[in-house]
This record gives structure tokens, sequence and C-alpha cells, in this order.
């Protein structure tokens, strides 16, 4: 069978969808699912500066506290490392984790709408507990169910946002959710900085406070905002998701001719969604079961938490002061905000795999310089491994990864992974691969600052090679999902050179024989020209 026979099939299939106007209700309703976002990164950035608070450590980790101020360093690479504060830390992405793996389940059963209320409210209790915490029970009792909330709010919001866009701006509004969590982590260091200046952070449980004010107004929010089409036709409630189609697409969208095509294509997943996690180990779901575990772990793998704990190396080396420290932190969330803002622009345009493999060599380019310009300038004693002229290098260098990171690896494996997935097992693939996200950053953060210590520059040398085995790996085997209908999604594996394999073609075979009998339509040059699609006989 012919290539243009298969872009007939993704063109037809595409006709209204592609064509969704971008409403007033629906960007009211995806902003606000994507303020979700908010919570977390809010909640990253904050809990990094109160741990610096004297006044925190003082009430809670007194002996950190001792132990830093006569922490003597010898070794520039070594910074000081505390496993108390670390399992505090962690014990967020431990219970993400978790709740993340529920919330495949959940959504699938309660709907997206209703897995981002049960989130919201159990992220409310959780910054209650924190703010609230007399003892180190209470401490870690309310990180415990932040991380359930967040994990609930990092597998749902996703999978909302990709379901409600139409397909062409579908990137677009998915690159929502990342923009929010880096307003969060950006609000977080300006409320750092002047709490930090003014109060000396005796009033940290104000600045842990604040992030109840975002959640609560998601939370409320959740409880008008209808679910997504897919969803509700996946329960059943044929009649919401027609009026859902209605609020979010208007009035001059035929809404009535997508709700069949969902219908038809939701016809056979009710039954089989009972189980989506036993699905995923089915043969025609290994390369989605791939994707679920190669996206986050990549993502892991590119060394974004090294790169943090590298800023803290050349902050000694210029000699900046700690309360210093949060406007460098203010620009670089800035940058990485304003990337995010112009990967939500092209996305759509260029699409995900040039923008994964562009930004992937940025990533490895600026990890090698930082590896020779660390190993060329490296002490064996002291508590500066940079000159001030190398560490502005550095630090210029750091930027451009960051950048490199906004682009790409940042923000567009949350958005694949929920496109990729049908929907019988969306949740379950999405769940699993939030939960293997929080996994990686618990051992990230065990791991990045003894890795730091003992390997030194060969640590960057270590994820530029991860880096460069990721960028072959989507040059190899990721299929283009830019301006496909989720619906259609399968066409790109049918087409893939390698992934077709796992596909039973009698399928499509009988589809396009459905359609050369009902119409005789050529597929346009734009589509045959953007798609690289191929199907063997």
């Amino acid at each position: 069978m012919g290539k243009g026979r298969v872009i007939i099939i993704y063109e037809r299939d595409n006709e209204f969808n592609s064509e969704g106007r971008l409403t007033g209700p629906m960007l009211i309703i995806c902003i606000a699912v994507a303020s979700a976002g908010l919570m977390y990164g809010y909640d990253i950035g904050i809990n990094g500066g109160i741990t610096k608070a004297e006044s925190f450590l003082k009430k809670f980790f007194p002996s950190v506290l001792r132990s830093q101020k006569n922490a003597k360093v010898v070794d520039g690479f070594c910074l000081f490392y505390s496993w108390k504060l670390t399992a505090y830390n962690s014990s967020l992405y431990i219970a993400g984790i978790f709740s993340a793996l529920m919330a495949g389940r959940l959504t699938t059963s309660a709907g997206r709408k209703g897995a981002l209320i049960i989130g919201g409210i159990i992220y409310l209790i959780g910054v209650s507990l924190h703010a609230l915490a007399v003892n180190m029970g209470m401490l870690f009792l309310g990180r415990v169910f932040t991380g359930l909330g967040i994990g609930f709010i990092n597998q749902t919001a996703p999978i909302y946002l990709v379901e409600m866009a139409p397909t062409k701006w579908r990137g677009a509004i998915g690159t929502g959710f990342q923009i929010f969590f880096w307003s969060g982590v950006a609000g977080a260091s300006w409320i750092n900085y002047f709490i930090m200046s003014s109060l000396n952070f005796k009033r940290w449980r104000i600045a842990v406070s604040v992030s109840g004010f975002p959640a609560t107004l998601m939370t409320i929010i959740a409880f008008f905002i209808p679910d997504t089409p897919s969803s509700l036709i996946q329960r059943g409630k044929v009649q919401q998701a027609l009026k859902s189609l209605n609020q979010v697409r208007g009035t001059k969208f035929d809404s009535e001719n997508e709700l069949k095509y969902l219908i038809k294509y939701n016809e056979d997943m009710r039954i089989a969604s009972e189980t989506p996690y036993k699905m995923l180990l089915e043969r025609k779901y290994r390369p989605h079961l791939l994707f679920a575990i190669a996206l986050p772990t990549f993502q892991a793998l590119t060394g974004f938490n090294l790169n943090a704990v590298v800023g803290q190396l050349i902050v000694t080396s210029l000699g900046i002061r700690l309360k210093d420290v949060f406007p460098i932190l203010i620009i670089q969330s800035t940058i990485f905000f304003v990337c995010l803002l112009l990967t939500g622009y092209l996305i759509d345009r260029v699409g995900r795999r040039i923008m994964l493999i562009v930004g992937g060599c940025q990533i490895f380019i600026c990890q090698v310089i930082l590896a020779i310009l660390m190993a060329s300038e490296s002490r064996s004693h002291g508590t500066s491994i940079f000159s001030k002229r190398s560490a502005f290098v550095a630090l210029i260098l750091r930027c451009f990864l960051g950048v490199g990171m906004a682009l790409s690896w940042g923000p567009l494996p949350w958005i694949l992974n929920c496109e990729i997935l049908p929907i019988e097992v969306r949740s379950a693939g999405q769940g699993l691969s939030t939960a293997i996200s929080f996994a990686l950053s618990f051992i990230t953060i065990q791991t990045v600052y003894p890795m730091l210590c003992h390997f030194k520059y060969g640590a960057y040398l270590f994820y530029a090679g991860w880096t460069l085995i990721m960028t072959i790996f989507v040059v190899l085997f990721l299929p283009e999902t830019k301006r496909i209908p989720l619906e259609s999604m399968d066409i790109i594996w049918h087409g893939h050179w390698y992934w077709h394999r796992f596909f039973d073609q009698t399928m499509l075979k009988s589809k396009l024989v459905e359609l050369s009998e009902s119409e005789s339509v050529e597929p346009s040059e734009s589509v045959r020209s953007s798609e690289s699609i191929h199907l063997k006989s």
C-alpha cells in the first residue's frame, strides 16, 4: 500500500480537528488547568529557599545547622550534604510515585476533572500541615500530603490539556503546564529573596502558605469546568461529552461530527480500560510502554539537577553571598519562562522531533564544554573550582544549557507521552511515566552531591553521554505527532520503519479499502511533504 493512501486517512480524520478554533471558554479552562503547574513549581522553588533559612533549620534540623556551620570545605567539588535534609526533600517524590500510579486508575474511573479536584484538596491539606508544623512528624506528614497532591496533578493536568486542545494548537496548550511550573519557580525565587532580605526568613511559614492560594483557586475552578470529551465518552456519558464540546469548541464548530468520531474511536474501550496497567504489557502497546518509560528517563538524564548544583559552585567562585543568590535564580527562571513561551509558539510549527534533536545537541555541547572548563580550572584543594573569569563563562553556559532544556527536554516529554498513548491506556501510561519521573528525581537528589564530589567534571560527561544517546534515539525511533489527531495517532506507528511490526496491518488495510470505496481523494502536497509516513505492503 502506498504512502499517499495512508496520508489520505490522516487528512480525512484531521478535517474537523485541526481546524478547531481557540475559543475564549477553552482558553480560560486550559489556563485554569495549566495553573496546576504553578503549585508544583512554587513548592520546589520555595522549599529550596526555606531549607537555607536558619530559623527553619534551628526549629527542625538543629544538628544539620550545627554541622553546616562547622563544615570545612577541603574540595571545591564537595559541597555540604545532609541526608536528613535530603530525606525531607525527597519525601515529596516518594509520595508522588504512589499517587501518580493511583491517579493512573482514578482518572479512568473518576475522569480527569475528578482527579484534579482530589489532587487539589490533598495538596491543600499538605500545605496546611507543612505551614503549621510544630514537630518533625507534622512537617514530614505535610510534605507527604503535598507530594500526594502533586502526583495526582502532574499525572492529570497534562492529559486534560492534550485531550481538550484542538489538534492545531495541542502542543502550545500542552506547554502551558510547564510555563506555569516555571512561573511558580520564579515567583518562589522572588519571595525567597524578599523574605531573606527583610525578615531573615523567620516567617518561612508565610512563604509555604502562599502556595495555598493558587491551589485553592485551581481546585474551586475545577468544580465548574467540564471534563474532557474523551474521558466522558470513555465512561459512557455521551450527552455530557457533547455539552463539553459545545462549551469549548463554540457554536460555529461541528461538535456532533467530532462526537460521532470520538464515539466510534471509544466504542470498544470502556471494557478494555478496566485493567489499563495490564494492557500496557500487550504486544501492540509495547512502543507506547517503551516511550512511557524512556521519555521521563531521558528527561532526568539530561542532568538538569546537576546543573543546579554546579550553580552553587559558580556562586562560591564569584564570592556571592547567600542572600544575593536569589536575584540570579530570578533571572535564570525568567529566561527559562521566556524560552517556554517560545516553545509554545514553535512546537506546532516546527514539530516535536526537530525541537528535541536541536535541543539535545545544544545540551550536549554545553555539557561537554562545561566538563572541559571544570577539568581545566579545578583545583585539588580550596573552596573554589573556578577563577572569576571562568565562573562567568560557566554561568553563561548554564544559561544556554537551560535554554536548550526549555526548548526541548523540559516540556516536550510531558506533551508527547499524552499524545502517543491511546485512550484505553493513556491514564495508566501517564501515571507510570509520572511515577518514573518522581522516582528518578528522588534518585538524582540522593546522588547528585556525592556524584559531583567523586567524579567531579566527569559527572557532566556522564550526562553528556546520555544526552547523545537520547538524541540518536529520537532521530531513529520517535515519530512526529505534530498536527495529527489523538484518535488517528495509530497511523504514525503503522507507518514507522520499525514500530509497524508491532501492529496488525489488517485493520489499516480495511480502513483504506473502506475509504477507497466511499470516495476518491488526492492527498495534499503539503501534508505529503510534511509527514514522513510509509507503509510496507
